[in-house]
């Protein structure tokens, strides 16, 4: 069976609705906690699949996790070998990091449900599974594009919400997977981060619910067809 190694930073952000379509594809899953982990001693060439997740740290927060540029590191590793590789959010922030992009505070802090703008590429890409589609944004970090990339998506707040090199590397800014899992509680819990992006907690519970279910089936299709498609 293909192993997928998969990255997490915090507990409440998991693969969530990407789970089902990697299983789907064969894929038996390996959970590995950033916090807890010494990249440096960590495989990351011999995994069929890495995904590495989201979190609130900051790329360049390294002094508060030192851990983060040794993942970094790893991940260059895997790219350097055109592996494939997901990353979400934070993830994908690694990513570009990895490819030699800067990583910076973004304008705002984008939170809520809303549609992206896909490229050209992004509509002869995996992404075309969620146009239309109001799929989650929970972030406030953003990233020059790395070389070498193709640029599949846009909100008006982030110019870059999502890439991909070749078949084999897709990075996600926003968060089509949590739109029915329960730890997205906790997410909204965090009041004081919420309202200080001007969002009512009760109005994010309310698009969940609305919003939510077409967000993850939408991500379930996309995840699919990238899985489908890999070299």
């Amino acid at each position: 069976m293909k192993r997928a190694l998969v990255v997490r930073h915090v507990i409440h952000e998991g693969l969530a609705g990407y789970r089902a379509p990697i299983e789907a594809a064969g894929y038996a899953i390996e959970r590995i906690a950033a916090c807890r982990t010494d990249f440096r001693d960590v495989d990351f060439v011999s995994p069929d699949l890495l995904v590495v997740l989201g979190g609130p740290m900051g790329v360049y927060e390294t002094d508060a996790h030192p851990w983060i540029a040794d993942e970094i590191a790893a991940i260059r590793v895997r790219l350097d070998r055109d592996l494939p590789t997901l990353g979400v959010c934070l993830g994908s922030q690694m990513i570009a990091a990895a490819l030699g992009a800067r990583v910076y505070p973004g304008p705002r802090r984008e939170i809520g449900f809303t549609t992206i703008e896909l490229t050209e590429a992004g509509w002869n890409s995996p992404l075309a599974a969620v146009d239309g589609i109001r799929v989650l944004h929970w972030h406030g970090d953003t990233f020059d594009l790395p070389e070498g990339v193709e640029l599949l998506a846009s909100t008006a707040a982030y110019r870059n919400q999502a890439f991909r090199r070749g078949p084999n590397l897709l990075a996600l800014q926003f968060h089509a997977e949590m739109g029915e899992d329960p730890r997205f509680e906790a997410w909204v819990g965090d009041e004081g981060h919420v309202r200080g992006a001007g969002i009512d907690p009760e109005n994010l519970r309310r698009d969940h619910a609305l919003y939510g279910p077409a967000a993850v089936h939408a991500g379930e299709r996309m995840i699919a067809t990238w899985l489908d498609q890999l070299a």
